[in-house]
């Protein structure tokens, strides 16, 4: 990434870095939260899922968008929105203000995404896979950091709000370093996306099939990621008689093989493996890691899977995003909004379905049906395999130089 565009990917990846912390701070300060609004843990769900509802409601607009103005002011504005959440949660004297709020982060969200997954794949087109999935990276480690940044702040008895006004003032002077980064001019991108698009493939890749099975591993992707953060712990639990502290564990086994994994694979893609093969090849060891999952109630199996799920599920999102692009590069926000609202809706979908399953008393069958949804993803991904190997000019999935 030596290169023009090294300002401004920085600051595309301080977002997420940033992003990955927002991820999680609604339920990290669950306590005060509760009690700054006299509401309970029940309330602070729906405001996690009205983070969830603003995405939903605005990938589309924010793709289109991205593509009529250009990717630095979606980013741009994105960092405003995130900042005015940030500073408005801790200080939001009602719950309704604070829904409110939420939702303004789930709209910086979409514009965030729609911004900086094209913008990547221009600035960066002959590594876009890699590119891409350093954003997961980056916000898995602002996931980790942020916790850190609570027990501090909780050991010294100070203000909880602080957690959400620091990471608030990094967005807004990331803005001016975004807003002094150079971006790839919007006609020479699409001569240079024109020419790596010939000499790349041999027919037009058509919407209708492998756009649409992109799509659907959008969904089966953000799914599989979802039930294993939800489930986990009470698998652990209830199936494998892991008492509580140990349960809870399973999380960090799981979020230290997602950030491994991306590091791979951020050195791994295009040099010696192809994104389109990493889609087919990580849901496939996250079904067999479920069966062991469902076959083998051990304590010490179940952390070791954990650490494979969080491996098989991490970065699938971003490289669909960089093959759909890739593969649709005329309408790259278009299409980034697109999978984007098919990943929301997973999101959305996946938390209430599991949770009429789990009422049913056996934990296991919500683990059964992430099976289902594993290959789901497999035989979508199988087919992108397919129709990838029959566009391009080179018959091969593996790049060997």
């Amino acid at each position: 990434m030596k290169n023009q565009y090294f300002k401004a990917a920085s600051g595309m990846y301080i977002n997420y870095f940033l992003l990955g912390m927002v991820n999680i701070i609604l339920a990290s300060n669950m306590p005060s939260l509760t009690e700054q609004w006299d509401t309970d843990s029940t309330g602070i769900s729906y405001l996690i899922a009205a983070i969830g509802i603003g995405r939903l409601l605005t990938y589309g607009l924010s793709g289109v968008l991205s593509d009529k103005f250009g990717r630095k002011p979606l980013i741009m504005v994105s960092s405003v929105i995130m900042g005015v959440f940030l500073i408005g949660i801790p200080f939001s004297p009602t719950y309704e203000m604070a829904f409110v709020f939420a939702l303004l982060a789930g709209i910086s969200n979409s514009a965030m995404d729609a911004g900086t997954y094209p913008a990547l794949t221009e600035m960066f087109p002959e590594s876009a896979g890699s590119a891409s999935v350093m954003v997961k990276a980056f916000g898995s480690l602002g996931a980790t950091i942020l916790p850190f940044i609570i027990l501090f702040l909780t050991t010294n008895q100070l203000f909880y709000g602080f957690a959400f006004l620091l990471p608030a003032v990094i967005y807004f002077m990331n803005m001016f370093l975004v807003l002094s980064a150079s971006f790839p001019n919007k006609s020479e991108a699409v001569s240079q996306e024109e020419d790596l698009h010939n000499n790349r493939f041999i027919t037009e890749p058509k919407f209708w099939s492998e756009g649409v099975a992109l799509i659907i591993i959008g969904f089966t992707s953000t799914a599989l990621f979802t039930v294993s953060q939800i489930w986990l712990p009470s698998f652990g639990q209830e199936v494998a008689g892991m008492p509580s502290s140990s349960a809870i564990k399973l999380l960090s086994y799981y979020s230290v093989g997602s950030l491994i994994s991306v590091l791979l694979l951020s050195i791994l893609l295009n040099k010696w493996i192809k994104p389109v093969t990493v889609i087919l090849l990580y849901p496939m060891i996250t079904l067999v890691t479920v069966i062991i999952i469902l076959t083998i109630h051990s304590p010490i199996v179940l952390s070791i899977s954990s650490f494979f799920l969080g491996a098989s599920t991490a970065g699938i999102f971003q490289l669909t995003i960089a093959i759909m692009t890739e593969l649709f590069w005329r309408k790259k926000g278009t299409v980034t909004g697109i999978v984007a609202t098919a990943s929301s809706l997973a999101s959305v979908i996946l938390p209430i379905a599991t949770g009429l399953i789990a009422k049913s008393g056996d934990i296991s069958h919500i683990f059964l049906f992430d099976c289902f949804i594993a290959t789901i993803g497999i035989l979508a991904a199988a087919f992108v395999y397919y129709r990838y190997k029959k566009l391009t000019q080179h018959q091969t999935i593996f790049n060997h130089g």
